[in-house]
């Protein structure tokens, strides 16, 4: 029988390991369980935070970002409008010293044409003082002395060379 020995259950020996069992799993929970799970819900916390921070600065930089993008829409939209502007602008002001241009051009012409009218009246005027004047020399020498053909002709013929002589 020592086989039976051997085999044999003895009670107070295993609620002895049961009690044992039990103060160590209350020792373990106390001293061991407990700060692990506060230290895990503290990281666990921290990782939650840092997600929170993580999605609201992604939230902000899609935020810049829609914001940029609108800034810079309306920057291209106002550097057209500018460009446009300029362009008019340019395009208005070269007409207008085009058609200032056209003025002066058309005062000097007509200035030119006017100076040309009183140099040609005058000219006239000249040749009319001319044949004045030789009408009249020509009347004084008729009177001077009786006219036949050949004194009429002697005188056409002086009359000529004077004028030709005067326009030399």
């Amino acid at each position: 029988m020592q086989s039976l020995d051997i085999i044999s259950v003895n009670l107070w020996q295993i609620l002895i390991s049961l009690v044992n069992l039990l103060l160590l799993f209350l020792i373990l929970k106390k001293f061991l369980f407990k700060p692990v799970k506060k230290v895990l819900e503290q990281r666990q916390a921290e990782l939650d935070a840092q997600y929170a921070s993580a999605d609201r600065a992604e939230a902000l930089a899609d935020e810049h970002r829609k914001e940029w993008e609108e800034k810079l829409s309306t920057a291209n939209a106002q550097a057209d409008a500018i460009l446009q502007s300029a362009t008019e602008n340019a395009k208005y002001r070269g007409d207008k010293l085009i058609a200032e241009a056209q003025d002066r051009a058309d005062g000097i012409i007509r200035a030119a044409e006017t100076e040309a009218q009183l140099e040609r009246k005058k000219a006239t005027d000249g040749i009319k003082r001319e044949i004045v004047e030789v009408s009249g020399a020509l009347t004084e020498k008729m009177l001077e002395r009786e006219i036949n053909t050949e004194d009429h002709r002697a005188l056409i013929d002086s009359f000529i060379e004077e004028i030709g002589d005067g326009n030399e």
